[in-house]
């Protein structure tokens, strides 16, 4: 509901501005796999490290059209995250700021669907920094894989309580796990499990 109501207010007041278009309704054909790393997992307080983005269109994953930002060091940036997403503050220098980054994913994204795993992470990490700068949040429109796997493995084995971490999903898929916690490769092989559950829905409608 109250995303509904921000939804509404961002329009009106974007309505004049240079991403008055992100809140028309797509009509296109094209998806958009997301993907961020960050410093942590507080929404709150935690930062970007990256961004990427790779488009799908029908039953393929479009990896010629893809989005991959590094952006620079953020103070939050620890060993601890570093363990996990292997980008020191070295491999940062030169990186994009948080707003020519996000100029960038808008850009890119345009007003597609967003699709990510347990992707309300990743829109509320990009939320906390777009809006402060742009006064918006993502309109789009979004699907949540994690979400609509669970779905179709209780409809095909209701007895079963499905796995939803990353790698589980994807080997039970039969989908590569490519270049685990890095952005893009998360982002490709996200889109990678959506193709997948569409062809599954198909065969078993």
């Amino acid at each position: 509901m109250i995303r509904a109501w921000r939804r509404v207010t961002d329009r009106r007041r974007q309505a004049n501005g240079d991403y008055g278009w992100l809140f028309n309704p797509y009509t296109g054909d094209e998806m958009v796999a997301i993907d961020c790393e960050t410093t942590g997992l507080d929404t709150r307080r935690d930062e970007l490290v990256s961004i990427a983005a790779v488009k799908v269109r029908g039953d393929r994953v479009l990896t010629s059209e893809s989005l991959d930002l590094r952006l620079s060091r953020p103070a939050r940036l620890t060993g601890d995250s570093i363990c996990i997403h292997g980008l020191r503050g070295i491999d940062l220098e030169g990186g994009a700021s948080v707003e020519d980054a996000l100029v960038q994913f808008l850009d890119f994204v345009g007003n597609r669907p967003l699709l990510g795993w347990c992707v309300a992470f990743d829109i509320a990490m990009i939320n906390r920094q777009l809006r402060p700068r742009f006064g918006f949040d993502l309109p789009n429109a979004s699907v949540d894989i994690a979400q609509r796997y669970a779905r179709a493995v209780r409809r095909a084995s209701p007895e079963l309580e499905p796995c939803l971490r990353f790698e589980a999903m994807a080997e039970a898929l039969g989908v590569p796990v490519m270049g685990r916690h890095t952005a893009l490769g998360d982002a490709v092989t996200t889109a990678l499990m959506y193709v997948r559950l569409n062809k599954a829905s198909r065969v078993t409608a």
